[in-house]
């Protein structure tokens, strides 16, 4: 953790929702004048997508059915921890971009599936801001989740989780159902090893479940509407939180534990605005103060 160069980590399995938790950080940077350096966790895959296509071959004919890009063997985690370490003494670090389809392969002027060059990130940031699947990673190897300051889960009920991927791949990246279902069979050893365990040492946890049925994802005709929602937020540390003010000013929303408080799916945004905005205020200010 740094004081003079903070970190906010977004974690979450893919199909998790973190872009749209992104977007509302965003929101805020751009309301309070926060300098920020943004990177994405796919730029820290090991293999670029036709390398990748190689390795899961070659894997499943050695008999491992579980290599996957939720894993560390398919990831950089030695290079993301040294990212977040450096940053955090120096404000500075090398990042890149993996483009995911033609716009950002037009963009980033690489073809898709591949990722530019590494390079520093932008000078005099305020705040370094990850969003991706191992924000809060630990194993024998890296700690990843030590140096974030502030580190947020964005964890649906694994139905809508499952829900979310399969209709975001098919009507975005074009694959069948068939290939989600056997991409979402061949990740499930790292999902409960890799991805699962981040989520107690995130600082606040967002889980956003249904309130109509998502009993067999793989055939549901469409993603349950915020309006069809709870979510769940759950604060590691609720000491200081104050509760009351929250479930004044979020219409619909109680406390369902000391530590976790539920809200209207279509209360989200707001949410986070009221729970985000003081803490991310409070690392600016304290690193304004220490420089």
């Amino acid at each position: 953790m740094s004081v003079k160069h903070p970190i906010i980590s977004i974690t979450g399995s893919s199909g998790a929702g973190t872009s749209s938790v992104k977007a509302t950080f965003e929101q805020i940077f751009r309301r309070e004048r926060i300098e920020v350096a943004y990177v994405e966790g796919d730029s820290f895959h090991r293999y670029p997508r036709d390398v990748m296509k190689a390795k899961m071959a070659e894997a499943q004919a050695k008999g491992n059915p579980h290599f996957s890009h939720f894993g560390s063997d398919a990831n950089l985690l030695p290079e993301l921890e040294n990212l977040f370490r450096e940053y955090g003494e120096t404000g500075s670090g090398r990042y890149r971009h993996y483009a995911h389809d033609e716009n950002e392969a037009a963009q980033l002027a690489v073809p898709p599936g591949q990722f530019t060059d590494w390079q520093e990130l932008p000078p005099n940031t305020d705040i370094l801001f990850y969003e991706g699947l191992h924000g809060a990673v630990v194993t024998d190897e890296v700690n990843v989740a030590r140096y974030a300051d502030l580190k947020i889960g964005v964890v649906p009920v694994i139905n809508l989780e499952w829900t979310q991927k399969l209709h975001r791949d098919r009507n975005s990246r074009g694959y069948t159902t068939e290939a989600v279902t056997e991409t979402i069979l061949r990740r499930m050893h790292d999902y409960v090893h890799y991805i699962c365990p981040q989520f107690s040492e995130t600082d606040i946890n967002f889980q956003r479940a249904p309130t109509v049925d998502t009993s067999n994802p793989f055939v549901a005709r469409s993603i349950p509407t915020p309006d069809e929602s709870i979510v769940v937020i759950r604060f590691r540390e609720p000491r200081g939180v104050d509760f009351p003010y929250l479930v004044t000013m979020i219409a619909g929303s109680w406390m369902s534990r000391a530590n976790s408080i539920v809200i209207p799916g279509n209360k989200l945004d707001l949410a986070m605005q009221l729970i985000l905005t003081p803490r991310i205020l409070e690392l600016v200010k304290r690193r304004k103060s220490a420089t």
